[in-house]
C-alpha cells in the first residue's frame, strides 16, 4: 500500500536523526518530513545498549547538541542520562510528533524520471509492507548492525554450565551478584563493564588477547563547573565545548605526529594507577600506535580502582575453548566463571542494511566514493550521517545536518529537484582504505562493504572538525562536483493520503 510523499525522509530516531530533524525542520517549518524508526523508542544506540555501566566515551559538551546545552554536572554521562537528553530534545522541539515507530526501511529505489525515492517499509510486529515516496532520503541509522553484534564461535560453548551473554543484547533477567565473571575483550565496552560489574560480582576478570590504549579523566569538567557558577548555561556550554574541541584536536594531532612519545605518556599514565600485582607489560602496553584504534576512556580511573581493590583482574591470553566451569586459555590455564560476557565487538552495516537502487541498478556501498563524508558518487538526493572516529560523533553529524539543510535550501531557491555528486579528476579516485581510518577489528572486517574516500577534498575525510567546519558551512554548495538539475515530472503531493500516527 502507498501511504504518502515526504519532502525529506529521515531514517533513525537516535542522536543523529533527532539532530537532523531539528536542523531541517527549524530552517523550513513548512518542509514536510518524517522520521522512520525501526525500534519502538527514541535514542538509537543509547536505547539499544543496556549493559552495566554503559556510558559515553566522549564528553557531553561535544556529544550533546550545540543548539541544546548539556546542563548536568557530569561531563561523561551514563547511557540512561543520554537517552533522556535525546528524548527531551525531541519533545522540546516537537520532533517527536514526526516519528513513526516500528517502521523499518528495507529498500529504496530512485527514479530519475520522477526525481524521487520509492521507499519500502515494514511496519509493526507483523511487518506489513508500506510504500512511501520522498524527494530526499537521509540515513541517520549509523553504521552498526543493531540486530547482531560480532559473535565469535568459541569451541565448547555447549559444555559451559554458566551463562554466556553479548553486551549488545543484555538480558534483563541476568543476575551476577556474588558470581565469577569473565569479560572477553579489551575495548571500550570491556573497560566499561569490568568496573561496573565488579561492584556486585564476586570477581571480574578481563580476558584480553591484546591490550588497548586507555586514558583516565574526571567525569566532571572543572572549567564547566566554574563557568556555570558565573555565566548563563548557554554561554558556559559554548565556551567549554570550544575548549574541548580544541583540546581534543590538539591531542589527536600530537598522537599522530609523535606516536612513540604519545604512547609513552599514555602508558605512564596507566602505570601510575596500577597495583604492584598488575604489570604494565603485557596487560597495558599495546603493540600499535595511539589512535590506530579508538582510545578507551576510563572516567575517574574506575577500572584501575577495581584492580587495586582486588575486585577485578586482567589476563592477557587467548581463549582456546570453553569448559564446563569456565574458559581454557591458549596457555593451558583455566579461568573459572559463572558468567562469560563476550565483548568481542560490533558488526558494521552500511546504509542501515537498506537495499538501494538507482534507476534499477543496485548500489553497492563498497564501490561508492564519499562526497564530503555526506553523499555518494552517482547516488542522487541521499545523505548519510557519519560521526568522527577520533572525536565525538555529534560534532560531525551536526556538520552533516547543517550541510544537508544548505543543499535543500539551495534546491528550493533555484527550483532544482535533483542533486548528484559526480567524481571527476584524480582527486576523486577511490583509495584502498575505507571511509573510517582505523585498524580496529570491526572496521577491518567490514572494509570491503564500506564506502571509500578519494585523494583530495571534497572526496576525502580529514577527521578534523576545525578543518571541516569552514568546508561544510561556508564553501559553495554548487562546487562543480555536486550537480543540480530539474526534472519536469515532480511528485504530486496532492494525491497522497493524510499522515497517520
Amino acid at each position: 500500500m502507498t501511504s504518502r510523499h515526504w519532502d525529506v525522509l529521515i531514517v533513525g530516531a537516535g542522536l543523529s536523526g533527532i539532530g537532523a530533524a531539528y536542523r531541517i525542520g527549524s530552517a523550513a517549518p513548512d518542509r514536510d518530513y518524517a522520521i522512520f524508526e525501526a525500534r519502538g523508542a527514541i535514542g538509537g544506540t543509547w536505547d539499544l545498549f543496556r549493559y552495566p555501566g554503559v556510558r559515553s566515551d566522549s564528553d557531553m559538551h561535544t556529544l550533546g547538541y550545540p543548539f541544546r546545552p548539556w546542563t548536568r554536572r557530569e561531563s561523561i554521562a551514563d547511557g540512561a542520562s543520554i537517552r533522556e537528553y535525546i528524548r527531551d530534545t525531541a519533545a522540546e522541539h516537537g520532533i517527536d510528533r514526526h516519528i513513526r515507530f516500528h517502521h523499518r526501511v528495507v529498500a529504496a529505489a530512485w527514479s530519475s524520471a520522477h526525481a524521487r525515492w520509492t521507499v519500502e517499509v515494514e511496519v509493526g510486529p507483523e511487518r506489513r509492507t508500506e510504500t512511501h515516496t520522498c524527494s530526499f532520503l537521509y540515513l541517520c541509522s549509523g553504521y552498526y548492525d543493531y540486530d547482531h553484534g560480532h559473535v565469535v564461535d568459541f569451541p565448547g560453548q555447549d559444555r559451559f554450565r554458566g551463562r554466556i551473554v553479548h553486551p549488545q543484547h543484555w538480558p534483563a533477567d541476568l543476575s551476577y551478584r556474588g558470581e565469577r565473571v569473565v569479560v572477553v575483550g579489551s575495548g571500550a565496552t570491556a573497560v566499561t563493564l569490568v568496573p561496573s560489574m565488579a561492584e556486585d560480582a564476586a570477581h571480574v576478570t578481563m580476558l584480553q588477547r591484546s591490550p588497548s590504549y586507555i586514558a583516565s579523566r574526571p567525569d566532571v569538567d572543572p572549567l564547566a563547573e566554574r563557568l556555570r557558577a558565573h555565566l548563563p548555561d548557554r554561554l558556559a556550554y559554548r565556551l567549554v565545548r570550544g575548549k574541548n574541541i580544541l583540546t581534543g584536536t590538539l591531542v589527536y594531532r600530537l598522537c599522530r605526529r609523535w606516536p612513540r612519545r604519545a604512547a609513552r605518556v599514555l602508558r605512564d599514565g596507566v602505570a601510575g594507577q596500577l597495583p604492584d600485582s598488575v604489570p604494565l607489560d603485557p596487560h597495558f602496553a599495546p603493540r600499535y600506535d595511539p589512535w590506530d584504534q579508538r582510545l578507551c576512556l576510563v572516567p575517574n580511573g574506575d577500572l584501575f580502582r577495581a584492580l587495586r581493590d582486588g575486585r577485578a583482574s586482567v589476563v592477557t591470553d587467548g581463549l582456546a575453548s570453553f569448559t564446563e566451569h569456565g574458559v581454557r586459555l591458549a596457555s593451558g590455564a583455566e579461568l573459572a566463571a559463572d558468567v562469560v560476557v563476550t565483548a568481542t565487538g560490533l558488526e558494521m552495516l552500511a546504509f542501515g542494511g537498506i537495499d538501494l537502487t538507482v534507476d534499477g541498478e543496485a548500489v553497492d556501498p563498497g564501490r561508492q566514493v564519499v562526497y564530503k563524508g555526506v553523499m555518494f558518487s552517482g547516488v542522487p538526493n541521499l545523505a548519510w550521517s557519519l560521526g568522527y572516529t577520533n572525536a565525538s560523533w555529534t560534532l560531525r553529524s551536526d556538520l552533516t545536518a547543517r550541510y544537508v539543510r544548505r543543499v535543500l535550501d539551495h534546491m528550493r531557491r533555484h527550483g532544482h529537484t535533483t542533486c548528484l555528486p559526480r567524481p571527476r579528476g584524480a582527486g576523486a579516485r577511490r583509495s584502498e582504505r575505507p571511509i573510517l581510518d582505523l585498524s580496529s577489528g570491526y572496521v577491518m572486517r567490514a572494509a570491503d562493504r564500506l564506502p571509500k574516500q578519494g585523494a583530495r577534498r571534497p572526496w576525502r575525510l580529514h577527521q578534523n572538525y576545525l578543518v571541516e567546519l569552514p568546508a561544510m558551512r561556508l564553501s559553495r554548495v554548487d562546487d562543480g562536483s555536486l550537480l543540480f538539475s530539474r526534472t519536469a515530472s515532480a511528485p504530486d503531493r496532492s494525491a497522497t493520503t493524510a499522515p497517520t500516527r
